[in-house]
């Protein structure tokens, strides 16, 4: 490591990857040319006492350049799927990329020295971290350091005759890698869950900042990978965190009051009912569950498997008029391809009333459909984000469903999030320019 790396360290308090017993001049814990930062992303790295670099314009000072998440803190690489960059997870719970892994193991691949805790693993004891796959799949290629230095966010959208886009709110540096919104159903604040250093950021109907929460870091009620969230009735902000496989429940003014932990795979979507019960997704599993709270006391009342044998279901949304739930999965792909998406919908006694996979949607649309967040509008009507056309479309009621109705068609770059307010404006949150686009009727 350069002796700027070795200082970098040294202020952000932490060993490098060449303090390893093998030291400094040893081939063990060294890190190649090819391996090291590059220049430009050292700079970026601001905030974290590496770089005496001025802020970028516009970027909150507590949120600058927080790509912690999805980049290995050894090499400040961005992850990736495949290769080198692939996220991989060591038994003491830190995460690497593959590149470092082999690097701190050397040429015997024996034993390796984790450069946070000194501990000393195997690489054969390392496996897939697969919340940050899965991430890494479900922002696509808004998620890569690329396309933070190349996206300034807050751009215009164009929609079709009838609805206007009325706000766009956040940007690259306000909101980073954002997972996940939700309105809350009095109050008109729309909560969005990213991975700024505080994990929640609290919207007013009028778009200004009312406040953050959630902070990143390892006590039990800090959120570790954010990666969906829902306000219920009763105004209390729900999330699901893949780093610890658990949900998370907090009032609006930040204070955590229940975590649960019960036996999830991989928690990922939810939504709530309007008695404030939470449906959500286990992508691992397989499953829906229902969970009930009484978040004012802290107290968990149930947490029950509702349905099972799903293909790793994601988005969640429920009807809060009929109680139907639509639940969209993701199918594993045969050959290159990245695979498809399913979208099914169940009654409120969970029976199956009608479903549609991608490849069935192409053969009845002109259109190759990947949803990844879904919703059900005032009437009824189930509603999806496309990232094949970054597009909304409506797919109708769940007794007409399919149908296929373009409701916004030009302006998103990477749609992941959707949601509707009480008063039916249509809330699309857009990972492509870390942004919420808030849509109404003209």
């Amino acid at each position: 490591m350069s002796d700027r790396g070795t200082a970098r360290c040294r202020r952000e308090g932490r060993p490098g990857p060449c303090s390893s017993p093998a030291g400094p001049q040893g081939a063990r814990g060294r890190l190649s040319r090819a391996q090291r930062p590059p220049r430009w992303a050292r700079g970026l790295r601001a905030g974290r006492g590496g770089s005496d670099r001025s802020p970028r314009a516009g970027m909150a000072a507590e949120d600058e350049a927080e790509l912690s998440l999805l980049e290995c803190r050894v090499c400040f690489e961005p992850y990736g799927p495949d290769g080198q960059r692939r996220p991989l997870n060591l038994p003491c719970g830190h995460v690497l990329c593959r590149g470092c892994v082999g690097a701190l193991a050397g040429a015997e691949r024996q034993r390796l020295e984790c450069p946070f805790c000194r501990r000393l693993w195997g690489p054969a004891e390392t496996s897939d971290c697969r919340p940050l796959l899965q991430l890494l799949e479900l922002l696509g290629p808004a998620g890569g350091l690329a396309s933070a230095l190349g996206r300034s966010g807050g751009g215009a959208a164009a929609a079709p005759p009838g609805l206007g886009l009325r706000l766009c709110l956040g940007g690259w540096g306000s909101l980073v890698n954002p997972t996940g919104v939700a309105a809350c159903p009095g109050s008109g604040r729309l909560a969005v869950a990213h991975d700024g250093k505080k994990r929640i950021h609290v919207f007013g109907p009028s778009g200004f900042c009312l406040g953050r929460f959630g902070e990143r870091g390892p006590a039990s009620n800090d959120i570790k990978y954010p990666l969906d969230v829902t306000v219920t009735s009763d105004g209390h902000v729900v999330v699901t965190d893949g780093g610890d496989c658990s949900v998370k429940a907090f009032d609006f003014d930040g204070r955590g009051v229940l975590a649960v932990r019960e036996g999830f795979c991989l928690p990922w979507g939810l939504d709530a009912t309007p008695k404030s019960e939470v449906i959500l997704t286990d992508s691992e599993a397989g499953a829906l569950y229902l969970l009930a709270a009484d978040f004012q006391r802290g107290e968990l009342k149930k947490c029950q498997m509702i349905r099972s044998r799903l293909v790793s279901p994601r988005a969640v949304a429920v009807c809060q008029t009929s109680g139907a739930v639509v639940v969209i999965e993701h199918l594993k792909a045969r050959g290159p391809s990245r695979g498809s998406t399913r979208v099914k919908i169940f009654s409120a006694e969970m029976d199956l009333i009608g479903q549609m996979d991608s490849f069935g949607l192409n053969l009845v649309f002109p259109s190759t459909i990947y949803a990844t967040a879904v919703a059900f509008d005032k009437e009824g009507r189930v509603i999806v984000t496309d990232v094949c056309s970054q597009a909304v479309i409506c797919l109708g009621k769940p007794e007409e469903f399919p149908i296929f109705n373009p409701l916004i068609s030009h302006g998103l770059s990477y749609p992941v999030g959707l949601t509707y307010t009480a008063n039916n404006s249509l809330v699309v949150l857009d990972s492509g320019d870390h942004s919420v686009k808030v849509y109404s009727s003209t």
